[in-house]
C-alpha cells in the first residue's frame, strides 16, 4: 500500500538522500512545508519569516517499510531535542517535524515520540502536525546530493551507507508463463539455459562485462535477482555477483553433473537455471561468487527502471 509522509530534519539535502536510500521508499521530493506564505523561494525561507520548514515529501510502500520503522530511521538521523536547528544549521526553517496527511498515522507518530522521550529521558522538540501546505523547492535542490556527491551534508558519516544496507524484500509476484509461451518468447539460447539447464560459452554473452547501473531480472518472469551494485569483474567469463538482491529470490541445489560437485542457483518464481555459486569471490564483498549465465537474465538500465515498473528497487542500484 502506497502512503505519504512529510519529514523535516534540518537541511533537506541530506535528509532526502538518506531517507530516499531506504528500500521501500518509492519517491522523495524536497520542499517547504507548514509555513504562512504561498509558494516561497529558498531565499525567502532563509531570509524572511515565512514559517516554512525545509521538508522532504516521502512516498513509501507501507507493505515494505512500516511507518514505525520509517520513523526509527528518521530519529536516528536527527537530534530530537534541538530547537530550530539541526547540525550546524540554525533557524526556524531547520526545525524538526513530522507532518502527516492520514489521521490514522498520528497515534503511531505520537507513540514513537513518547518512546524516544522515555528512552533518552529527554524532551522531544520534533513537532507533530497535520500537513497544512507543501511547496516543492527549486529544481536545483531536488536530489541535490545525487547531482553533487561531494556537496554539503549535515548528517553523520556512515548513515547513508547504513540506510542503503536496509534489506529489500522482493515479493513473490512474478508468475512464470506457461512453458509453450516461454518457448515462443525466449530466444533459443535463453530457453536452453533457463529451462533446460544449459550453459552459455564463457565470454560469449555481453552481460559478462557490463558494469553500468541497473537491475538484473529473471529472463522468464521478470523477478528482480541481482543488482549492478553487487556485480564485480571476474575473469571466468560469466557475469559475477557477490549476492542476490534478496536471499529469498534464489534457490540452491546440489549439482553432481559433469563429474563435479557444485551448488546450482535457480530463481524462486521462475525456477530458471541461473548458474552456480562458488566460494572464490571477492573477500571484501563476502567471498561468494554467483556465476550466472547472461542468457538467464534481462538487464534493465537504471534510467529505465521507473518506466518498466521497478522504481521501488532504485535504492538497490544507487
Amino acid at each position: 500500500m502506497q502512503k505519504e509522509l512529510y519529514l523535516a530534519g534540518g537541511c533537506f539535502w541530506g535528509i532526502e538522500r538518506y531517507i530516499g536510500a531506504l528500500s521501500g521508499v518509492l519517491q522523495t521530493e524536497v520542499g517547504y512545508a507548514n509555513g504562512d506564505t504561498h509558494n516561497p523561494t529558498y531565499r525567502e525561507v532563509c531570509e524572511k519569516d515565512t514559517g516554512h520548514a525545509e521538508t522532504v515529501r516521502v512516498v513509501y510502500d507501507a507493505d515494505e517499510i512500516a511507518l514505525e520503522e520509517l520513523l526509527n530511521w528518521f530519529f536516528e538521523a536527527i537530534d530530537p531535542e534541538a530547537v530550530d536547528r539541526q547540525g550546524p544549521d540554525r533557524g526556524r526553517q531547520y526545525r524538526s517535524g513530522i507532518y502527516y496527511i492520514d489521521p490514522a498515522d498520528e497515534p503511531v507518530i505520537r507513540a514513537k515520540i513518547a518512546s524516544v522521550a522515555a528512552k533518552g529521558n529527554i524532551r522531544v522538540a520534533t513537532e507533530v502536525l497535520p500537513l497544512r501546505c507543501f511547496y516543492p523547492a527549486e529544481e536545483y535542490h531536488q536530489k541535490y546530493l545525487q547531482k553533487n556527491p561531494g556537496g554539503y551534508c549535515h548528517l553523520a558519516p556512515g548513515l547513508l551507507q547504513k540506510a542503503k544496507g536496509r534489506p529489500v524484500r522482493v515479493k513473490q509476484e512474478y508468475p512464470r508463463p506457461p512453458e509453450e509461451e516461454l518457448k515462443k518468447t525466449l530466444g533459443p539460447l535463453s530457453y536452453a539455459v533457463a529451462r533446460q539447464n544449459a550453459t552459455e560459452p564463457p565470454y560469449s554473452h555481453p552481460e559478462w562485462n557490463r558494469f553500468e547501473p541497473g537491475l538484473y531480472v529473471d529472463i522468464a518472469t521478470g523477478e528482480p535477482l541481482f543488482s549492478s551494485r553487487d556485480k564485480f569483474f571476474s575473469a571466468c567469463g560469466w557475469p559475477s555477483f557477490a549476492k542476490p538482491v534478496d536471499a529469498d529470490v534464489v534457490r540452491e541445489k546440489k549439482d553432481l553433473s559433469h563429474g563435479m560437485v557444485r551448488t546450482e542457483v535457480r530463481s524462486r518464481a521462475g525456477d530458471s537455471h541461473l548458474g552456480h555459486v562458488f566460494e572464490d569471490g571477492e573477500t571484501s564483498l563476502g567471498g561468494l561468487r554467483y556465476c550466472i549465465n547472461g542468457a538467464a537474465l534481462r538487464f534493465i538500465p537504471k534510467s529505465e527502471m521507473e518506466r518498466e515498473g521497478y522504481g521501488r528497487y532504485l535504492p538497490l542500484v544507487d
